[in-house]
């Protein structure tokens, strides 16, 4: 059953895809709770949405991975429940595996993969009570491919598809929806439209927010992903691995010479 939402917590909603999801959810009637770690462009965001869409916006700034600050915001998911929760904040840090500092991945696996989890595990209790919410955890095509000049983030974007869908199967039949989102190339602006490679912001938003209300375990948005994933899924991993160990050296030979 399509599900409404009346109440949404949004994480990384200053910018890019998150605040994609904002715009789209207050032009729905769904009150907010924004998380970020810039609180200006947040309090901004939420003065432009309460004014124009006369919603609810609560501004809520946290670094994500700051156990302090998690915690803040796993406290307001337990004491004052939404409808929704999108996990979209998330980051990723490119480069050789083994040049890259150790600190920076970390912070990746706080961010991508802890965070996640722990606002997952704080909404979820308190939804299944109600009989109903949604819980849309954005990941990534790169969840289905190895990922060489981006090991960690194609990591924590495989845990997200894995935990979301296993999730989704524990919930079914209960009013709960779980849902993964797994963009490709996605334009951070509004500046240009969709292309053969790249997906405009808002039409990924929208592609999420339809699935986690129709109950879908799994989105990927823009056909040209669409017909990707089964050959993705079913392409023997040692010719998976040299096609993409090769887009990426041809990618690093690039920059070098630049």
């Amino acid at each position: 059953m399509r599900q409404e939402f009346r109440t949404a917590l949004v994480t990384g909603a200053s910018s890019g895809i998150g605040e994609a999801f904002a715009r789209l959810l207050a032009a729905r009637g769904t009150d907010l709770v924004l998380v970020a770690r810039r609180g200006d462009l947040l309090r901004r965001l939420a003065d432009e949405l309460a004014a124009r869409h006369r919603v609810g916006v609560e501004v809520l700034p946290a670094d994500l991975t700051a156990p302090d600050e998690l915690e803040r915001v796993t406290g307001r998911l337990a004491g004052e429940p939404v409808d929704l929760l999108v996990n979209n904040a998330g980051f990723g840090a490119f480069g050789p595996f083994a040049e890259i500092p150790l600190a920076d991945q970390l912070k990746e696996i706080d961010l991508n993969v802890v965070a996640l989890m722990r606002l997952t595990h704080a909404a979820l209790p308190d939804m299944l009570r109600r009989g109903r919410g949604g819980v849309l955890n954005v990941a990534s095509m790169a969840a289905f491919t190895p990922s060489p000049g981006s090991a960690v983030y194609g990591a924590t974007k495989a845990y997200v598809v894995a935990l979301s869908e296993s999730l989704h199967a524990e919930v079914i039949g209960k009013g709960v929806h779980v849902t993964a989102l797994c963009p490709g190339f996605t334009r951070t602006d509004e500046s240009a439209g969709p292309d053969l490679i790249w997906l405009r912001r808002q039409d990924v938003a929208r592609a999420g927010l339809d699935a986690v209300a129709a109950g879908r375990a799994l989105c990927v948005p823009g056909i040209q992903y669409k017909l990707a994933l089964p050959a993705l899924r079913t392409a023997p991993r040692a010719l998976l691995r040299t096609a993409v160990n090769r887009a990426w050296q041809q990618a690093a030979d690039t920059k070098t010479g630049e």
